[in-house]
């Protein structure tokens, strides 16, 4: 243990001391290393999908859930999915430098705000390998060095993945030590890295529950948590009803074991006797499993070959990360809006209606980092957004709320420039 928290120390200490050349490191720069990464991904294709093949056997035999080897694995398809995430980081505007909010006071002085990296980023991760590449290229792009600790499961993908961009990065010009990779999966070192303050400026966590719980509650430093994800989508009495399944059947289906994927379908009971047999028709075509109020229930016995559950009290704010659905029938949007208020998690919201006023009121009144109106919730993603990779999705309410990209890893300072100005 000893020897991995000198590891993880002398890391940090060298990810402090190339962050302070990376601030000022030119956009051109920083965008031919990152093209550079993306190159690397792909020439390096069979070392790391033999790596990840293994980390996805030894996991399978250790009994990892269907959702969290979804996430584990890498596919040739996947590897290009990120290596073209990291092309449109390049592209992307370079925040780090911009002056705004300038503006002189009555007395002379001049003020403006400069946009700054935030320093060293501490990334703990669970499962999910691509977290390693987007994490990295989008601390990069921001001026930030990062110190990545991925868990056991994901090792050897991690490793191989960090060792290309580490060569890359470093081959185009990025100071030596701005991507460092801590080796030893010890839950107790993640205790170690939360105490380390004076080298990590900011932590963000990526995985389950517990891990996000555990270091917001044991973190000296300020933390981004967010990820966990009940998103409900509320089908209205005067929704087009073709749309409705359409998004509904989207939300769930398209890839149930991330955190923007539906939970639970909300229907309006003037249009529940004609929309539920329907939606239930084409989610029984991809195995989904249903779990019904009393009332959606009666409804959908009367549609053979459905995989129906009578709902229980823990399925209402449950994240089922699977081809799992809780249902509920409403009487109005109001209880719609109570059932969301209760259950969600700040996550992905979403309304399906032709009712321009519900369409206003829901986007209002539903406090989450992502609210939609006649849209799947599965567009809460970086790359969706425009934003490249992602660093992770904020439900917090700070400076960084929804998926997080380049703005969200600056801060900034206040530059004042006067002629001989002293205060009376």
């Amino acid at each position: 243990m000893q020897a991995a928290i000198k590891e993880l120390e002398e890391k940090c200490k060298a990810a402090k001391a190339a962050s302070r050349k990376l601030a000022f490191l030119n956009t051109e720069t920083k965008n031919k290393a990152i093209l550079a990464i993306a190159d690397a991904l792909v020439a390096n294709q069979k070392t790391i999908l033999a790596a990840n093949e293994l980390d996805y056997k030894e996991s399978e035999a250790s009994g990892m859930s269907t959702a969290m080897l979804d996430r584990l694995m890498l596919s040739p398809g996947r590897l290009e999915a990120i290596a073209n995430d990291v092309k449109t980081v390049a592209t992307l505007p370079d925040p780090v430098g911009e002056v705004f909010e300038e503006r002189t006071l009555p007395n002379g002085l001049k003020l403006s705000k400069k946009r700054v990296p935030l320093g060293v980023i501490g990334a703990i991760y669970e499962s999910r390998p691509n977290v390693t590449v987007d994490i990295a290229v989008l601390c990069l792009k921001a001026g930030n060095a990062v110190v990545l600790r991925g868990g056991k499961e994901a090792l050897r993908s991690n490793k191989a993945l960090a060792s290309t961009v580490q060569q890359a990065a470093y081959k185009a010009g990025i100071p030596q030590g701005a991507v460092q990779f801590i080796e030893s999966t010890d839950k107790a070192l993640v205790d170690h890295m939360l105490k380390m303050r004076e080298a990590i400026d900011l932590v963000i966590p990526r995985g389950g529950a517990g891990l996000i719980k555990f270091v917001a509650e044991n973190a000296s430093m300020p933390v981004v948590t967010g990820g966990i994800g009940v998103c409900h989508t509320y089908v209205d009495k005067d929704a087009n009803l073709d749309k409705a399944v359409a998004i509904a059947y989207n939300a769930k289906v398209q890839r149930p074991t991330v955190c923007n994927a539906l939970d639970t379908l909300l229907v309006h009971s003037e249009i529940a006797e004609r929309y539920l047999p329907m939606i239930a028709r084409e989610w029984a075509k991809a195995n989904v499993e249903m779990h019904c109020d009393k009332h959606s229930l009666a409804i959908l016995k009367q549609v053979p070959s459905l995989k129906l559950v009578p709902a229980k009290d823990d399925d209402w704010g449950k994240e089922f990360l699977a081809l799992i659905a809780a249902i509920k029938v409403v009487d109005s949007l109001d209880e719609a809006l109570e059932h969301i208020e209760r259950y969600g998690s700040g996550h992905s919201e979403a309304i399906v209606t032709e009712d321009k006023k519900a369409i206003e009121r829901f986007l209002n009144e539903i406090d989450a980092a992502c609210v939609y109106a006649n849209a799947s919730t599965r567009f809460t993603d970086g790359g969706q957004f425009g934003l490249g990779a992602e660093i992770g999705i904020s439900t917090q309410k700070m400076h960084a709320r929804g998926p997080m990209a380049l703005r969200e890893l600056t801060s900034y300072k206040w530059l004042i420039i006067g002629d001989g100005h002293v205060r009376p």
